[in-house]
């Protein structure tokens, strides 16, 4: 089924270059749906998330919104810590995607930037899934430049998503960004030029 406006989902695994990709979508002017910053929202200072997360992980949330940190050392390698972290944050988070296709309905395409795509079942919407890859020694190079970042936390962090391998095996196209960011940009500029060729028609 082809939706309208085409659904393209953008996925790929912590420190894969996701956010390059998305850059060139939004550059051309397609209209985006970041899930993470929808996160980001709902869990930052005043977020209607706030409540329930400190209801159940009490002392994880401020003035600030949620302290990540804190909630990660609660949910990370603790499987039902995390379902649970799930089962309030995302309902909020699919709310918020349908809201933005009703917004978005004019539009030939828009971008759905959802880094656990099929760990939630979302590919099944889409039109088209882009995977992000890139090999395993890039990956950690890119994660442990970021502040606070352990080992021990990038594979924690790592191992809560399906692994590369598995959804690389299921992407329509994967877009490899372990070469110079020019370079996918550019592989990027020419797919987008193919799709629109191809939603004319």
């Amino acid at each position: 089924m082809v939706h309208r406006p085409f659904r393209i989902g953008l996925t790929g695994s912590i420190g894969m270059g996701k956010s390059t990709v998305a850059q060139v979508f939004a550059r051309a002017g397609v209209p985006a749906f970041d899930a993470d910053a929808e996160v980001h929202r709902l869990q930052g200072p005043g977020g209607k998330l706030l409540g329930a997360i400190e209801a159940r992980f009490p002392g994880t949330t401020g003035p600030q919104g949620v302290d990540r940190q804190k909630l990660g050392a609660l949910v990370l390698g603790k499987p039902m810590e995390l379902r649970a972290l799930e089962r309030i944050v995302h309902p909020a988070v699919h709310a918020a995607r349908r809201a933005f296709l009703r917004r978005t309905g004019a539009h030939r395409m828009v971008l759905l930037d959802i880094p656990l795509l099929f760990e939630t079942g979302g590919e099944r919407q889409m039109d088209l899934v882009l995977v992000v890859s890139a090999p395993g020694f890039v990956q950690r190079r890119r994660v442990m430049r970021r502040p606070g970042m352990t080992l021990t936390r990038f594979h924690r962090l790592r191992d809560a998503q399906l692994p590369d391998r598995a959804k690389r095996a299921r992407a329509d196209r994967v877009i490899s960004t372990a070469h110079p960011k020019w370079r996918t940009r550019a592989d990027v500029v020419r797919l987008l030029a193919c799709l629109r060729r191809f939603l004319v028609r």
